[in-house]
Order: C-alpha cells, then structure tokens, then sequence
C-alpha cells in the first residue's frame, strides 16, 4: 500500500522512517517533507503539496492511489483534514476537527475535562483584558499559568511567577496581539506542582494501544530555564511513569478522554497525547495534543518493535485491539539542535555538515526538522534544526550516543541543551 505523511518537522520524518520499514508498503510520500526525507531514498519521497493545502493533498492522494493518510501536525486537524478526507471515501488517520479541539481550544478541552471529572487544574476563562486584569490583581496566589486557548506553535503558555509578570503576559496577548487570535480566549489555571510526562495513545475511537512514556523539555535553557519551546529534547520511557502511575493514567485520563468524547459526539480516532503533571504518583492533565509530540515522536517510535503501518491502518479501520503493538527493550534519547536566537528571531540558510561517521554510530537516527536541500548542499530552513536520537540499552548509554552524534554535525550558531535526561539520571 503508498502512505502519505503530512507534515514537514522531525515527527514526520520519523513517522516515516517507521512506517517505511514495513514491508505491507510499497511507497512513502511526504508532504511536504524537508531535507531528511528529501534523501532518505528507498520507499521515501518528498512531495511539494503544503500540509494545509487540502485540495491539493485529495488531488494528490487521487492521482497517486494512496491508500492511507496520516495527519502529522495540528493546522490541517484544526482546518478539517480528517473531515474532508472520510468525505471522499479515504481513509485516514487523526481526530476530525470537532474531536481535534481537545487541542486546538484549550477552553473547550478544560470544559470537556470539568464535565467528565477528569484530573485537571482549576482554571478561569476570559474574553478580555479587562476582566483577566480584574482577576490577577485580587488573586491571592502565585504562579498562575496563563494560556492561550488557541494554536501557537507550543509557545502560547506562561508560568507567571509573580503578579506583574501575570499581568505583563495577559497584556501581551489581549493588547499586544502576540498570538493573533489564538488568544481572543485566556485560560488561567492554577500551577500545578511536580514533573511533567508525555503519556501517547493511538485509537480507533473505541480501543487504544499505549506507547511508551515520554519526558520532554520546553525550556530553551539548561536548568529549565528560559522562554518555552516547541521542545528541546526528550527520552523514553519516563521513569517517572511508574506501571502504577500508567494504570491510573489509564482508567482516570484515557478511558474516561475517549468515551466522554464517544458521548458529547465527537468519537476520537487517531493519536492522543496527554500532557501530565504527576506529583507523588498522581497524574493531571496538563494539555492535551490531537497528534503525536515533537520531540516525544523521535524516542517513541523508535522503540515500538511492532509493525507501525498496521497500527495506522487498524486506527483507520477499527479493529486495534488486535493488532500486536510491543515495545524494545531499553531506552530512547533525543537532543534538538536548534538556530541561534530560537525560539526568538533566528536566521536560515546556514550550511549543515552530518559526519560521514554519524551514519555508522550504532542506534543513533537523525531526523532533520527545520532543514531544506539547496542544490547539493543541506542548509537549515527553521528554528529546530535537527533531533539527533539514539537508542540503547539504558538511558545514560542513549543520551551518550546522541551526544557524541550532535558533536559531529555542524552549523553557524548550532545550539543545543546539555542537560536533556538529567532529571531520570
């Protein structure tokens, strides 16, 4: 069977590094691809259709005859990808635009959650600068988080630690328009203590199978410090993510997620990321994602020993309880290597060089992100540059080889976090 990716980051090439090692597929497309999986070869092509381009993707699907899609970030969710697609008889993986707004309105996911009694902080919403201002000044407690409700990229929260910095970040996004109309609604929440995990599901609507926990980390700075990002690194599993933190996890935030969605009649179908804060082995839900994390995806799959694509096609098709889904033995790291000035302004077109030696590093996968081809050279085209994963048989030994990887590719201004895993070692 051809598959189609969508998508163009680092998630989507590993996605489709992974479904490309299936032998029930005949061809991988990817839209729109970048510089990685320009020249990964094989089963692997790059195709010039922009992810939001849906017209163009169905003309593309028709003309290739493709059997199955798979939605990689959240723009062509939020604009009803999935809708259209069933439309036309095709099949499909990721939520419809209804289910998607589990992410794509942080409003209706902490209603949602309210309604189905499932682990979340407290939380108010405001429609303007007047009355969130109102708030703040008479609340009693700090840090507050503040969010946008709708997409931005994973850089639309702030952990105020203090009144003014609250007040300076909800001035930015009523006044300042920083996030455009993704803040016409603010959600502030309470701060929850403890670590945050990564828990990903993949569903028919009805069954679901788990793969393995993931830690990510947002801050651009060693220490967790600095502005957030869209991630800086990740491993997999979280030791925090106890097989008892799982089963609750399971019975207090999975089951109840998809059958209250079953229930307000938006079935979720597809990838489920739950963000979670756990504190002394229980979980909350933080955020949820209506599609696989990046960079949670460069460790996750990776360590799933299973045929991917018959997963997708079970999600698509139903019948994914069956499907054989078993994860390697050990541990995943990944390490993100970003352009000077990210997550601010950050200059591209610098010239990559990858180590011919990199290549033979046993378990080590670069995935490229923000990276185009220029004629024969590769040169960077985004904030995120590369993720530079490694497998092994413990977590130190992966966050070795990744290391030892990410110092043999260069570029101007390369920048990478030199703490990535430390909180599980």
């Amino acid at each position: 069977m051809k598959v189609l990716i969508i998508g163009s980051g680092a998630r989507e090439h590993a996605m489709a590094w992974a479904v490309a090692r299936s032998s029930k597929v005949s061809t991988v497309f990817v839209a729109s691809g970048n510089g990685g999986t320009a020249t990964m070869g094989g089963k692997v092509r790059n195709t010039p259709v922009k992810a939001t381009d849906i017209d163009a993707l169905l003309e593309l699907v028709a003309k290739e005859s493709i059997g199955l899609t798979v939605v990689g970030p959240e723009q062509p969710l939020e604009a009803g990808i999935v809708n259209r697609f069933r439309e036309a008889g095709l099949k499909v993986v990721g939520p419809t635009a209804e289910a998607a707004q589990l992410e794509t309105s942080k409003v209706f996911a902490k209603e949602f959650m309210k309604r189905h009694g499932i682990p979340t902080a407290g939380y108010e919403v405001f429609r303007d600068y007047a009355s969130a201002k109102a708030f703040l000044e008479t609340c009693p407690t700090f840090p507050q988080v503040i969010k946008a409700s709708g997409l931005c990229a994973g850089k639309g929260v702030v952990v105020a630690m203090s009144r003014d910095e609250a007040l300076e970040a909800i001035h930015e996004f009523f006044e300042s328009r920083i996030f455009g109309d993704a803040a016409d609604e603010v959600v502030i929440e309470a701060f929850l203590s403890g670590q945050e995990a990564s828990v990903f599901a993949l569903t028919d609507g009805q069954n679901y199978q788990l793969f393995l926990s993931a830690q990510d980390h947002k801050r651009i700075g060693e220490g967790d410090t600095g502005k957030n990002t869209g991630g800086m690194g990740a491993y997999a599993p979280a030791p925090l993510v106890t097989p008892e933190v799982m089963r609750r996890v399971e019975e207090e935030v999975i089951r109840p997620t998809l059958a209250g969605m079953k229930a307000d009649g938006y079935a979720y179908t597809g990838f489920l990321y739950v963000g979670l804060m756990i504190d002394k082995g229980v979980p909350s839900v933080v955020e949820y994602n209506a599609r696989l994390g990046d960079p949670e995806t460069q460790v996750v799959l990776p360590m799933l020993k299973s045929d991917l694509f018959d997963a997708l096609l079970a999600s698509a098709d139903g019948g994914l309880e069956v499907v054989p889904f078993e994860m390697q033995e050990g541990a995943a790291a990944t390490v993100v290597m970003a352009s000077a000035g990210y997550p601010d302004a950050y200059e591209t077109g610098k010239a990559v060089t990858i180590d011919p030696s990199v290549n033979d590093m046993e378990g080590v996968l670069v995935f490229h992100a923000g990276t185009r081809r220029d004629g024969d050279a590769l040169v960077t085209s985004g904030g995120r540059v590369l993720s530079v994963t490694a497998c092994a048989g413990s977590l130190k030994e992966a966050l070795d080889r990744a290391y030892r990887a990410v110092d043999a590719i260069e570029f101007e201004g390369a920048y990478c976090r030199r703490d990535i895993g430390a909180k599980a070692l």
